[in-house]
C-alpha cells in the first residue's frame, strides 16, 4: 500500500494514478489522516446506438407553440 499526504499527491497524480492502474493501493491523507483512495476507473464504456429504433421523435416536435412563443418575444 502507498500512503502519501495530500501536497505529495498533487506533485505527483500521473505516477500515482499509473501505480493505481497497475493495481496497487494508493491512499491520499490528509493531515495524517487517510482521506480518499485512489482506484483505476472501472466503469462501462458507453456504446452508442443502443436505443436505436426504440425512440420515436414526433412529426410536430419542433412547431411553434404560438402561446409559449408569445412568452418568450414579450407578449
Amino acid at each position: 500500500m502507498i500512503r502519501v499526504n495530500m501536497h505529495e499527491a498533487k506533485s505527483n497524480l500521473s505516477s500515482l494514478a499509473e501505480k493505481a492502474r497497475a493495481g496497487e493501493q494508493v491512499v491520499i491523507a490528509r493531515a495524517g489522516e487517510p482521506w480518499v483512495e485512489l482506484v483505476p476507473y472501472a466503469g462501462a464504456r458507453r456504446q452508442p446506438g443502443g436505443y436505436e429504433g426504440r425512440i420515436v421523435i414526433g412529426p410536430d416536435f419542433d412547431a411553434v407553440d404560438i402561446e409559449i412563443a408569445d412568452l418568450f418575444e414579450g407578449g
